[in-house]
């Protein structure tokens, strides 16, 4: 996986952490990320990156949730944290 340059790394890394937790309602997504500044650069490098997908089910309506990108991100990040901190 190539991950093409992310202006907001450490964000869209947040964003992926919560997201690993569970997936979570689209509306609760955007209300937690309303005060991140910048959010929508956050939302759409996510998604441009397809680490994050939005996908509508019966029961709970749009839902966000991660992709196998997203989850090959997230452990590629911690994989790289865990080195620069035992260096």
């Amino acid at each position: 996986m190539v991950i093409r340059a992310l202006e907001n790394k450490a964000l869209v890394l947040d964003l992926v952490e919560w997201l690993d937790e569970r997936p979570r309602a689209y509306v609760d997504v955007m209300a937690a990320w309303q005060t991140s500044c910048p959010r929508l650069p956050i939302w759409e490098d996510a998604v441009e990156h397809g680490f994050i997908l939005r996908r509508r089910t019966e029961d709970a309506g749009p839902i966000v949730t991660l992709t196998e990108d997203g989850r090959t991100f997230l452990r590629l990040e911690r994989g790289a944290r865990s080195s620069r901190r035992s260096a």
